[in-house]
């Protein structure tokens, strides 16, 4: 009988990469002061102060989540500012709805935005558009564009604070059905970036590590990754 391999030769434990499906459901929004002004607009649909409005807010701040529950509610479609062509736009704004997500600046058609927002105001439809900020100090080809996107009405979703961070993280380990307790949730709330992408990023981490060494995740093993001083 072959002699067992030494522990130093045996393969490291390897993580499954696992697609963890995020609800954006109305009942999943974790709401808090950062994100009240963002939601009140989205629930006052249609009441808007004008029919194209922007919702700025920093990389995972809930715009794509609000986004998806005005898309539910308005019937609108979602098409992604790189794709935005103008030959799409008729059929994009069929709906009398859309939401253009993620207008990032030198990243998307100027010429067919300008023609989208003119569509839009011609046939009396809504638009949504998120984007990581405001297009006030963006450079332009296109002078009317500039124009017409600095008029829009901006609403912005504001760092998280406290009590929503820990609120995101217990349902970020819930959603990977991890049961954290009040002391683990303290600890990584107080290590990571104050934000929901870093909220988001820290949690897969430690789920990550807990499948490599094949241990719970718990305090310890957040101390150890977050390098507890």
């Amino acid at each position: 009988m072959a002699a067992a391999a030494p522990a130093a030769a045996r393969p490291r434990q390897l993580a499954l990469q696992l697609d963890h499906a995020e609800s954006f459901a109305r009942e999943d929004f974790l709401t808090g002061p950062s994100n009240h002004a963002a939601l009140r607009l989205i629930e006052r649909w249609p009441d808007w102060p004008a029919r194209i409005v922007l919702l700025v807010g920093p990389e995972g701040s809930g715009k794509s989540h609000l986004a998806a529950i005005w898309a539910e509610a308005a019937g609108a479609r979602t098409l992604s500012a790189r794709a935005l062509a103008s030959e799409r736009i008729p059929t994009a704004l069929a709906t009398g709805a859309l939401v253009i997500e993620d207008l990032r600046p030198g990243q998307f058609g100027e010429r067919a935005l300008f023609h989208l927002i003119n569509l839009a105001r011609e046939e009396g439809a809504h638009v949504l558009v998120t984007t990581r900020g405001a297009p006030a100090g963006w450079a332009f080809d296109t002078p009317d564009l500039a124009s017409r996107l600095r008029a829009l009405p901006v609403v912005t979703l504001d760092a998280a604070d406290d009590a929503l961070l820990r609120a995101l993280l217990v349902k970020l380990f819930a959603d990977r059905q991890i049961a954290a307790d009040e002391s683990l949730v303290s600890f990584v709330a107080a290590r990571i970036e104050r934000s929901f992408a870093g909220a988001r990023s820290a949690v897969a981490a430690l789920d990550q590590e807990a499948l490599r060494l094949q241990r719970p995740v718990t305090r310890t093993l957040a101390g150890a990754l977050f390098r507890e001083p």
